[in-house]
């Protein structure tokens, strides 16, 4: 874990790789020399050419760094010139320790000689330098690959937040009017515990992160807030029947997901049929799937490949796109025709358990 931290840091990576890139050439180089039958002090013409080599290709970082924003033409002759500049440095250092160790003190008769076999070393250099510049290029695209995720991340969550503070104005206009009518006809009782209640509601669609999942516990308790407000504006028009399965109490769903439902079965549903109506909600668990159903009894709808025709407002649009948001394709809803009569909507999400936030 220290050691992780430690090359998160540009730097600390760049003399790590380099250091450990001059170490494998001169372990390869070592190794090569075994098959030659060499003295034992070849050894050390092997490790003060690795270290010069380490030394020689060290400027090389920051000439192409200085170089970075260059056409790519400019680059390729930078790396080619600076490259065999290097190359042919190091091979005449290279020369001199092989000739005044191994060769005890050999001087060549022409001073072109001290670039004997400087092409393999400028093909060492050149390879340095082409890795250089593809674990910079390789570094550059794993930013901009982690800025686009990023992107993404933060586009994702202002989406699910516009999705879960989309609440029907309508909603509250019908509340807030519902209550200054029981102020007037003095039901005052009443009226405080409507506004109790759309405190209660308001505050909750408001403190629950719509990035974070909640307790269906916590869900339901908050649409049943909803519908008991619904209550004091229709009365005994409105019933609502609840069966949830043992077990489901502490499953994850989305925050806000059921009221946009229940509230399309409020209009289209309950106000419009003078006897109102009933909505049921329930919920089961089947093998790893949450399993969660709300019918009205209202005059129901046209259904066409699982969507409403009379879908107008952000309901089930909403609901859909955020379930897409959240499970991608692990998730189903579908609209039906409910028996007797009206509509029923069925959600299946993953069944999930954890620590709600």
């Amino acid at each position: 874990m220290k050691w992780t931290k430690i090359l998160e840091d540009k730097s600390n990576l760049f003399w790590f790789v380099h250091t450990a890139g001059w170490f494998g050439f001169a372990l390869v180089y070592y190794l090569s020399s075994l098959l030659h039958d060499l003295r034992d002090i070849f050894v050390i013409i092997i490790f003060l050419n690795a270290y010069a080599g380490w030394l020689f290709s060290i400027p090389l970082r920051y000439i192409y760094r200085h170089i970075w924003n260059h056409t790519p033409l400019q680059i390729a002759l930078y790396v080619l010139f600076s490259s065999a500049i290097t190359g042919l440095l190091w091979q005449v250092v290279q020369n001199i320790n092989y000739w005044e160790i191994y060769k005890h003190g050999y001087r060549p008769e022409k001073l072109i000689f001290y670039t004997k076999n400087g092409l393999f070393s400028v093909s060492i250099m050149l390879s340095w330098s082409v890795l250089y510049f593809g674990t910079k290029y390789y570094q550059m695209l794993q930013r901009e690959r982690q800025n686009v995720l990023k992107a993404n991340t933060v586009a994702h969550q202002a989406q699910l937040k516009m999705l879960r503070y989309q609440l029907n104005p309508h909603f509250l206009f019908n509340t807030l009017n519902a209550i200054s009518t029981l102020v007037l006809v003095k039901e005052n009782d009443t009226a405080n515990a409507m506004v109790t209640k759309l405190s209660e509601f308001l505050r909750y669609s408001l403190d629950k992160d719509p990035m974070k999942k909640v307790s269906l516990e916590s869900e339901l308790q908050a649409l049943r807030l909803y519908l008991d407000i619904e209550k004091v504006r229709f009365e005994e028009r409105l019933q609502v029947n609840y069966h949830v399965a043992k077990g489901c109490e502490q499953a994850l769903v989305p925050s806000m997901i059921l009221q946009p439902i229940a509230e399309n079965a409020i209009k289209y549903a309950i106000a419009v049929q003078e006897q109102g109506g009933v909505i049921n909600i329930s919920v089961d668990k089947f093998g790893h799937d949450l399993l969660i159903a709300l019918a009205d009894n209202g005059p129901g709808a046209e259904i066409v490949n699982g969507n409403l025709h009379r879908e107008s407002g952000v309901g089930l649009v909403n609901t859909r796109e955020r379930l897409e948001a959240m499970y991608k394709n692990n998730y189903s809803l579908v609209v039906a025709n409910n028996e007797p009569k009206g509509v029923k909507v069925n959600i299946r999400i993953p069944f999930e358990i954890g620590t709600v936030s």
